[in-house]
């Protein structure tokens, strides 16, 4: 398993991402290397922002960003965790395995936002909201997955802020939706049901409940889970054919803090062992 921490945090656009996410990831990428076992590699990213284009935040450096990605994972040495850093961190090694499992991947978006606004729709104009989206295929072209995802093959799990545009896309049917409690069962019936033949897994820690463990996430969206129900829900994954894994937005670099996703850490690395 080849571990690589980006610290991206042009994908965001509110007060203090550029310090928080950065000093996050690289606090994650020195926890998950000591209970894994395996040395955390750090994919280099700039570190200024630039103009909003196209109603995307620091467009540019996003691109720019993307290229370092790429040429880390050309020659990958088995399944990738990749470490964020905002959540745009994923829309290469989402994109790279598209490209290399073919149109039965799918992905499980645990998230407590869909992510999946276009530039025409998104109220903030930060990519990090449209990067599930992007991975579909629609919205901007620089951004815009090729090949995409298929309809329907992108679950969310645990999501529980919506924008109107997303609300529409779970209704037509390109996204499905687990909601919390999201049971191990849900889970792993909507990834059947979607068809994918192998999956990707997504982590975005505000899925987790706030009121818990708020000091890693930015956005406080009540309701969300707890660790020991998005491990359930990672382990529900284990009859699938997982071929990689993120886990993005930590956004504090404190210790204590962080020791409540040992078991997170854990139960990603038994799946993409298997």
């Amino acid at each position: 398993m080849l571990v690589q921490a980006v610290p991206q945090w042009q994908g965001a656009t509110w007060a203090g991402a550029d310090v928080r996410l950065p000093t996050g990831c690289r606090a994650l990428a020195a926890l998950a290397s000591e209970v894994l076992g395996v040395p955390a590699r750090e994919v280099p990213v700039g570190s200024e922002g630039t103009s909003t284009v196209d109603n995307i935040g620091n467009k540019s450096a996003l691109v720019a960003n993307r290229q370092a990605q790429l040429a880390a994972l050309e020659e990958p040495e088995g399944p990738v965790l990749t470490l964020g850093g905002d959540c745009a961190v994923d829309l290469v090694p989402v994109g790279v395995a598209r490209y290399r499992h073919g149109p039965g991947l799918g992905i499980v978006w645990f998230d407590a936002h869909a992510d999946s606004n276009t530039p025409a729709s998104s109220p903030s104009g930060a990519f990090h909201g449209m990067v599930l989206r992007s991975l579909l295929g629609d919205g901007d072209p620089d951004f815009a997955a090729s090949p995409p995802l298929a309809p329907g093959h992108a679950v969310l799990v645990g999501t529980r802020a919506f924008d109107p545009a997303e609300r529409q896309a779970v209704a037509d049917g390109l996204l499905r939706h687990v909601p919390v409690p999201s049971e191990p069962d849900a889970i792993a019936g909507a990834v059947t049901d979607s068809g994918a033949t192998k999956v990707y897994l997504h982590i975005d820690l505000d899925v987790l409940d706030p009121a818990e463990h708020g000091p890693l996430m930015h956005y406080h969206e009540p309701g969300g889970l707890s660790v020991e129900q998005l491990v359930a829900g990672i382990e529900s994954l284990a009859r699938f054919d997982v071929v990689g894994a993120a886990i993005t937005e930590c956004a504090t670099p404190r210790r204590r803090d962080l020791e409540a996703l040992v078991p997170v850490l854990q139960a990603v690395s038994r799946l993409l062992a298997d």
